[in-house]
């Protein structure tokens, strides 16, 4: 019987579905368009970033010259969402929602007759940008809205937002139940419980709990002895001890500032077209890093973060360095487009909607070209804060336009700077006399030798060629002298910032810098106080913004910070938008708990590690990660915290906790990455700047570049150094299982850790107990004993009939063994 064709059935169209399936369909893609044009009108603060920080500097870099303002090759113009829309001699150039039905990503794709842009490609991440923003309906924030709308400041009903609160005290819940609490973070999560009729699960036995608070306060695993110490101690604060020994350990600064890395979207290179490194950088990293194991209170790290160099200038000496490395954090601000200095107003972008998400939780970024759809910032108060940035002078990373870094600010006081910087040119103006002089003297032995034609002159003329033949040895040890001395310089600097001249700034409207508006004072924001600048202010007016955002007083960063902590223990913060406080954020779910941490946050003299000892001394830490049916119902989301979330490993703890297993981790802490000599820069955008310096070191110090992400990390949903980012996600694909099982990293670590077993037991039962003592924190059970035993008498046979010498199979079975575990998802997660 013979399959009849699509004509034999006359409803049944050409495309071979049924008209009914047909008109599902159309009237499908017309609510799509319907949704793409309302995601598009009331764009999301994801797809307002989108747009300002990869879609606009893109097309401004790749498509205005010949289709913007001042040309318009084959009618069209790309600048403006109407002018897109409205197209060239071939149609618009993109339909909002369908980037397979854009002429714009037919033409960057290059697969056809268009070929945009015509003397390069994009980058795929590149198209990719495009066509996100195109599916999510292409918005053009400020596109059609006025400037600053507002007037009159924020409304009654927007001061009283919950985080615009001022932080209260609020007093301790008294809950039923006055055995279970530990601490009063306890009897604020059991009075909900309680009240929603939830019962907390068992506490976690006392291995899985060593395991958990190791991972999390140093993202390393315990050693079977540290588990064996605290298994045997039965003293009331045995805990206690073992949480103070990880926070007085360098790793927790590693693990912990690795966090605000991610927060702050630090990399090594700078994000221009040419990606150029950025040498620098890694000071800010160590500086980082060093403050979370100082526990500088966090109030004192915003403020050197924000004015360090203006700080540094009041003493104490010895804090001098320190203060102006603190700047890193706007010298790291990305740089956009060919020649970043024309681009400035997107990197000061940058670092206004960073500063606004990592410290007070707030997108500030959004109202650079139309007030903030949302929340009660203005436009006035974008270019506010604008005027203080504009004020500043950036560290220049270097470009493809202009190759050298310049502007890197001294990490000594101006004073011994200037008299380092005289000591300096002096040696340097002496090899360049010495450079001239060679020259000479190779000028005039060469107009000597070409006149020395008499045959009496034998000895002259051999005597010069003597001369000219020793003279390239004698400049390229003074070309090596030099280019030592500039390449080391007068003196260490760092990647910062330094006062410029004061000045306010107008609005550009629509985002556009060309396009001026009103002047607008250099304050605060106005609904966190909008203090201004006094009138007389000559500096940037960074220190006064340093001070507003650490005050006590400002409701919003104690807030902020504290919920990052929390966040970090528990897999998800009191507030699941870590970055948005705002109206689009979400709201917390213990709000008087929140204030509770707050609070004794300011009280303790804004001491993170007190905030540990808080969180992780409660109850609520101790729970263990078993589920409960019935409270599963109720709760599907744990929102009441009556279990505890099991997390997946990030991807620096996976990859520093196998190089600990395998007795190879390199533990010096900070420095330099290996970049290629100065004088040999010249990278471009088709040629960019791109490594990846394999290390033994922890996780941290891999070099971070911004636009060709470190393998390794990319594979395992490490963060992305273009944005901020609050949260890890924990993506499961199959690439990540294939890394696991046949990386030669792994097998290394696997066989190292194999070694080991075999040198510090005898027996084959003892290495088996050792290795699951080592990788799972846990003796194994009788089963798991012999199955394991069982598994390498396999594998060596294996081995032996593969012709392995037998020297190797009793090393390479227990590798294979120990391989298993390591990709098993009891190593990976944390219970």
């Amino acid at each position: 019987m013979t399959k009849p064709s699509s004509m034999s059935n006359p409803a049944v169209g050409r495309s071979g579905l049924t008209r009914g399936v047909r008109l599902v369909v159309a009237v499908s893609l017309i609510l799509s368009a319907g949704q793409q044009a309302a995601r598009a009108e009331n764009p999301s603060a994801e797809d307002v970033k989108l747009f300002e920080t990869q879609v606009r500097p893109l097309l401004a870099e790749a498509c205005f010259k010949c289709h913007g303002e001042k040309m318009q090759e084959s009618g069209l113009r790309l600048d403006s969402k109407a002018t897109m829309m409205h197209g060239g001699d071939r149609g618009p150039a993109v339909v909002p929602g369908s980037p397979e039905a854009s002429l714009l990503i037919q033409a960057v794709l290059q697969q056809g007759e268009l070929k945009m842009p015509q003397k390069s490609r994009l980058k795929p991440e590149e198209i990719a940008s495009l066509s996100t923003w195109i599916q999510h309906g292409a918005p053009w924030p400020g596109e059609a809205a006025k400037v600053a709308t507002r007037s009159g400041g924020p409304s009654a009903e927007e001061r009283r937002f919950w985080s615009f609160q001022p932080i209260a005290s609020p007093p301790v819940p008294k809950p039923r139940d006055a055995a279970w609490p530990k601490n009063e973070v306890d009897r604020f999560i059991l009075a909900m419980q309680e009240a929603a009729g939830l019962t907390a699960v068992k506490t976690a036995d006392k291995r899985t709990l060593i395991r958990r608070a190791t991972f999390d306060l140093t993202g390393l695993p315990p050693t079977p002895e540290q588990v064996a110490n605290f298994v045997a101690d039965d003293s009331p604060g045995a805990f206690a001890k073992v949480v103070d020994g990880l926070l007085d350990s360098p790793a927790y600064g590693q693990r912990w500032g690795r966090y605000w890395l991610d927060v702050v979207r630090y990399a090594d290179t700078a994000g221009e077209t040419a990606d150029f490194p950025v040498r620098e950088a890694y000071k800010y990293r160590d500086y980082v890093i060093d403050a979370f194991n100082r526990d500088k209170p966090y109030d004192e790290f915003l403020r050197e973060q924000i004015a360090g160099d203006i700080l540094a200038a009041d003493g104490p000496p010895d804090r001098f360095a320190e203060r102006v490395t603190a700047t890193g954090f706007i010298a790291i601000s990305r740089r956009f487009g060919f020649d970043p200095e024309n681009y400035q107003h997107l990197t000061i972008q940058d670092t206004i909607d960073t500063l606004g998400q990592s410290m007070l939780g707030l997108t500030l970024g959004c109202a650079r070209c139309h007030d903030h759809k949302f929340d009660p910032v203005s436009t006035r108060d974008y270019y506010a804060l604008y005027g203080i940035f504009a004020s500043t002078n950036y560290a220049f990373p270097g470009s493809e336009q202009k190759n050298r870094p310049r502007d890197f600010v001294p990490l000594i006081p101006p004073s011994e700077a200037a008299a380092r910087q005289k000591a300096f040119d002096e040696p340097l103006s002496k090899l360049g006399e010495s450079l001239k002089q060679l020259d000479a003297e190779r000028t005039t032995a060469e107009k000597e030798l070409k006149s020395a034609t008499d045959e009496k002159q034998a000895d002259r003329i051999a005597a010069l060629k003597s001369k000219l033949a020793e003279l390239p040895g004698r400049r390229g040890e003074i070309d090596a002298r030099q280019k030592s001395l500039v390449e080391a310089g007068p003196y260490p600097r760092a990647y910062g910032v330094s006062e410029g001249v004061g000045k306010n700034a107008q609005i550009q409207k629509r985002g556009e810098p060309t396009k001026l508006g009103d002047e607008v004072p250099r304050r605060f924001i106005e609904i966190l106080g909008g203090f201004a600048l006094p009138a007389n202010s000559v500096g940037s007016g960074r220190l006064q913004l340093a001070q507003w955002v650490a005050d006590k007083k400002n409701p919003v960063t104690a807030r902020v910070m504290v919920n990052r902590i929390w966040q970090h223990h528990f897999g998800a913060g009191l507030v699941a938008t870590e970055n948005n406080f705002g109206a689009r954020g979400s709201p917390p779910t213990h709000p008087e708990l929140l204030d509770y941490l707050a609070s004794r946050f300011v009280e303790s003299g804004w001491s993170i590690k007190a905030m540990h000892r808080l969180i992780m001394l409660s109850q609520t830490y101790h729970l263990s990660s078993d589920n409960d049916a019935t409270d599963s119902q109720r709760d599907p989301t744990n929102e009441k915290l009556w279990r505890f979330n099991r997390q997946r490993l990030d991807a620096e703890s996976i990859r520093d906790a196998m190089l600990v297993l395998g007795g190879n981790l390199d533990r010096t802490p900070g420095g330099a990455h290996p970049f290629p000599p100065l004088e040999s820069w010249n990278f471009t955008q088709h040629n960019p700047f791109g490594a990846v310096y394999d290390s033994n070191r922890r996780s941290i110090y891999l070099m971070t570049s911004r636009l060709q992400r470190h393998p390794y990390l990319a594979l395992f949903d490490g963060a992305d150094p273009n944005a901020s980012t609050p949260h890890r996600t924990a993506t499961t694909v199959p690439t990540q299982s294939l890394y696991l099982m046949n990386a030669p990293f792994v097998h290394a670590q696997s066989e190292s850790l194999a070694a080991q077993l075999l040198q510090q037991r005898t027996d084959e039962p003892a290495r088996v107990e050792l290795a699951y003592r080592t990788i799972f924190a846990r003796p194994p059970t009788a089963v798991e004993v012999a199955q394991s035993l069982e598994f390498l008498a396999s594998y060596r046979k294996q081995l032996e009939v593969a012709g392995a010498p037998e020297n190797r199979r009793s090393i390479l079975s227990l590798a294979a063994l120990a391989r298993a575990m390591l990709i098993s998802n009891e190593f990976l997660f944390v219970d």
